[in-house]
């Protein structure tokens, strides 16, 4: 059972010495309580309070690591039903499908198109992580030499799927430290399974038919000694997969059931005809609680409408989404284009960028950090102001970059007009549209 931050304060050793990144003890066990803190950061908490306080601030979920170094990513950690409750920390991996009776030019194909799957979105770079390489005849050669040509010739995680361990051992003797995922462990073998992973050191998928089978077979890898498991209800049905992850969630946050309190594994490529049904599945495992999801491919327009989702999904609700401070180049600009400025709101970001882009005007944009306000927001907040402004241009670089002492500012902040003029001696302040809708007009007669 959880425990609260003054229960967990009392079992601290009350130094207040600050070294945990808190200048307080009772500041660290908030921390602690909310999940926001490891007690690892702690240096002087004695052993007989360590064992209490790691299983209480265990996360009702595991938090598991697929890959290695700086391609690996982690799924489950998660400790709320809804994310208005708090956030969602760890997203979907997403996974495409790679068969042993495919030959090496299809593979490097497949491999060198998935790769391109790259977008830059509000100052980060989405992308796909996971390959799940199936075994489809029991040929333990033939997987180990697909798993090391995928290990060998991408950065992409892998996900070894076989029924049989000793095909498994072949493709993990095939990937040294990538820790891949193994699947999956079921009730006929899951001790030869249980035996794989921890020799591996890799986490282990668990397969039954329902949540009892889960639960069940949890239990014993468990006692075996394994920790590091994701879960498969053994569902392929859209109705039924949605329902057992509710189910599982649930009762592993709300039931504090332990043999369930690990992420789970979805499979869209088995229970879809058509990478569009395998998508539009995807989307609702995103959207209720799979920790990975295997297609059968990759496509450009599959793909992207996904990340998206899990982008929105796995941002903190309680922060707006913003792009990252600077000078955007929008229609390849020189040292006589104008100058726009605007706040880093992505949504105002991405509206008055792609107005831009429509006005086919070269123009330098430069994004100024608001926390993410609005440009109206951001100014009645007093972050978007003359002198603040002011400053931001000066150390923007943007002098560098043109010959002429023209500034367009979004009409809704026509106010900070006189301030800035002040702040930049030199420099005319030229107030722009109020409506986004009408800079491509502006942009195009403005002399």
């Amino acid at each position: 059972m959880a425990l609260t931050g003054i229960q967990i304060f009392k079992l601290l050793p009350k130094t207040n010495c600050g070294e945990c990144g808190v200048p307080t003890c009772l500041a660290f066990a908030m921390n602690l309580a909310a999940g926001k803190a490891e007690l690892a950061s702690c240096p002087y908490v004695s052993e007989e309070a360590k064992v209490q306080l790691v299983e209480a601030s265990a996360p009702p979920i595991r938090p598991i690591t697929i890959g290695a170094e700086d391609q690996a990513i982690k799924i489950g950690g998660e400790t709320v039903l809804f994310r208005h409750e708090k956030t969602f920390y760890n997203p979907t991996g997403l996974a495409a499908l790679l068969t042993t009776d495919m030959g090496e030019d299809v593979i490097s194909a497949k491999l060198k198109k998935w790769d391109t799957y790259q977008y830059d979105r509000v100052g980060l770079i989405l992308r796909p992580e996971l390959v799940a390489i199936k075994d489809m005849n029991g040929d333990s050669g033939k997987f180990k030499k697909t798993v090391q040509q995928v290990f060998e010739t991408s950065n992409f995680n892998l996900i070894l799927m076989s029924e049989k361990p000793d095909v498994l051992k072949e493709g993990l003797s095939a990937c040294p430290g990538g820790r891949p995922l193994i699947y999956a462990a079921t009730d006929k073998n899951w001790e030869a399974m249980a035996d794989l992973a921890k020799g591996a050191k890799c986490p282990l998928a668990v397969k039954a038919d329902g949540l009892e089978g889960l639960i069940s077979l949890t239990g014993k890898l468990t006692q075996a000694g394994l920790n590091d498991l994701v879960l498969d209800s053994g569902a392929r049905n859209i109705k039924q997969v949605f329902e057992d992850q509710i189910a599982i969630r649930r009762a592993a946050l709300s039931g504090k059931e332990k043999g369930l309190g690990f992420p789970t594994i979805c499979l869209p490529f088995e229970m879809a005809k058509d990478l569009e049904m395998e998508t539009l599945m995807g989307a609702v495992m995103v959207a209720k609680y799979g920790g990975l999801v295997v297609f059968s491919d990759f496509e450009g327009e599959s793909i992207f409408p996904l990340l998206l989702e899990r982008l929105n999904i796995f941002t903190d609700p309680q922060r707006p989404m913003t792009v990252t401070q600077g000078i955007y180049e929008i229609n390849g600009p020189d040292e006589n284009s104008p100058v726009c400025v605007t706040s880093n709101f992505s949504l105002t970001y991405f509206i008055v960028s792609g107005e831009i882009e429509s006005s086919r005007v070269p123009t330098w944009l430069c994004i100024m950090d608001t926390e993410g306000l609005s440009v109206m927001t951001a100014w009645a907040a007093g972050k978007f102001v003359g002198d603040a402004v002011g400053i931001f241009i000066k150390k923007s670089g943007i002098t560098d970059k043109i010959k002429h002492r023209n500034l367009i500012i979004p009409g809704y902040a026509a106010a900070i007009a006189g301030d800035l003029e002040e702040e930049l001696p030199g420099w005319t302040i030229k107030v722009g549209p109020r409506e986004a809708a009408h800079i491509p007009k502006y942009l195009r007669e403005l002399k």
